[in-house]
Formats: C-alpha cells, structure tokens, sequence
C-alpha cells in the first residue's frame, strides 16, 4: 500500500499556473527523486506536500489518511496545519539552523518546544536529548555537537538540519536540493549521509539537481517541466532511454 498519494495537485500564483495537476504515488522505503529545470514547480510542489504552501486543488494522503482535500473545507483549517507537517521532515536549500543555539540544540529544539506545550518536558526532557545526541552521531558530527553555526562547514550544517529533521521521525523525509548551496568539495559528505539513510528503509523524496546521485540512490524518478510531470520511471530506465524529446533535452547537458 502506497505510503503517500498525491492526486491533481494544481497551484497557482500570480495567474501562473506553477502545478498543473501533479499525480503520483510513493511507497514505504522508497526514494523518489524529482529532477527537472529552475522554475519546473519542483520545490513549489514539495512545499505543498509540506503546507508551507495550499494547494488550490488536489488531494494528498498519507498512510491512507487524508492530509489535504480541496473540496473539503475542514482539510484547509490552519489549526490543522502543524499535525499535518509532522508527517513530512523538510531539509531546505539553506540550512536555516538558529545562529545562537549550538548543533545539539537545534536538533533539540523542535520536540523540546513540543514537549513543553504537552507539558511532559521534565520527563522526556534526556530521552530529547539522548536521541538527539545519536542523531548527530548518525550523520558524522559527534565531535561538532556543542559547536554554533557559525563555527561549522556548511557540509556540516546540512548535516545538522538532516538530524534536525530525523527527530521528528517524519513518516517522509522531503530534500530541497540539499547541496545547491554547497561548495563542490562538501556536497559529497551531504550525499553521502543521505545514502546512508536510503540504505536503512527511509522513505524520502528529494528534488535534486545531481543526476548521477538521482539515478544512484532512488527507486523511482520524475521529471518535472513546465509545472508537469513530463516523464516518469524506474531511474536506468529513465536516464538511459528517455522517451520524451524534453527528457532526452535536459539530460544531454549533463553526463550519465
């Protein structure tokens, strides 16, 4: 059974359509990757899936749940809104790690904040911090845990937002191009952490522009063009004999 099912998903800014009815489905511990030009609606459709963005129409279930519904009203409330991201986990572009909180607490923050509204902080307070703590060991920084922003790579900063982003235990881990703002020399410690996580059953959708990585590691590929999924499919198939003239057009600027 489908562990997220995305129907018709249309968005719209500005009288631009961005999505243009965006259908597909993804299974538990798969890894899609969604590949495609700047300004093909990938990142725009990964914020829906994470309601920063409302989709204008369109349906979007998760284990059989469904998170978002255009013609039901109640799916749009904004009490709503954050148990709905608590399914997906989002690792930006930028890192967006608090500048005055050290690497173990920003990967602290999010379940200390809910912990305290649920008023259960002083119980679960070291289980937060234990599991932070393994987190930051899983992703290569046990040594860097007590170091600022300020004072890390930002191959290691990635790497922090990546814990931060586990200790939710999201049911989907969601990458935004995690290593486009990275210099060439860190972007493989990101991807190799992020292939690590692929090996170990995560189910996770990153929108990438490392084609070799994309054909590597995911189980299934989109391209996106023009706000549409131009093609689909199981990754060798797709970058070895695309059948669409725009795939075979975008994948010529880049060696397989």
């Amino acid at each position: 059974m489908a562990i997220l099912e995305v129907k018709n998903i249309r968005k719209t800014f500005d009288k631009t359509e961005v999505l243009k009815g965006i259908n597909f489905s993804l299974e538990k511990g798969q890894v899609l990757s969604i590949i495609g030009s700047s300004g093909s609606g990938k990142t725009t459709l990964l914020r829906c899936l994470n309601f920063l963005e409302t989709p204008d129409e369109g349906v979007i279930k998760v284990n059989n749940e469904i998170l978002f519904d255009s013609a039901d009203p109640l799916t749009r409330s904004e009490s709503q809104v954050r148990k709905k991201r608590l399914h997906f986990g989002l690792v930006f572009q930028s890192f967006n790690l608090f500048p005055q909180y050290t690497a173990l607490e920003n990967v602290m923050l999010a379940p200390t904040m809910a912990a305290k509204e649920k008023k259960i902080y002083d119980t679960e307070k070291e289980n937060i911090k234990s599991q932070a703590v393994e987190l930051i060991k899983k992703v290569g920084l046990a040594e860097r845990m007590n170091n600022y922003p300020h004072q890390l790579s930002g191959g290691q900063q990635q790497r922090v937002a990546i814990a931060r982003a586990l200790i939710l235990k999201p049911d989907i881990l969601c990458f935004d191009e995690p290593t486009s703002a990275l210099d060439p020399e860190l972007t493989g410690e990101v991807l190799k952490v992020i292939r690590s996580l692929s090996d170990k059953n995560n189910t996770m959708i990153i929108v990438t522009h490392e084609m070799e990585f994309a054909r590597d590691v995911a189980d299934h590929v989109i391209f996106m063009d023009g706000g549409g999924i131009c093609e689909q499919g199981e990754p060798r198939e797709l970058f070895e004999n695309p059948r669409e003239e725009r795939t075979k057009q975008f994948l010529s600027r880049y060696k397989n």
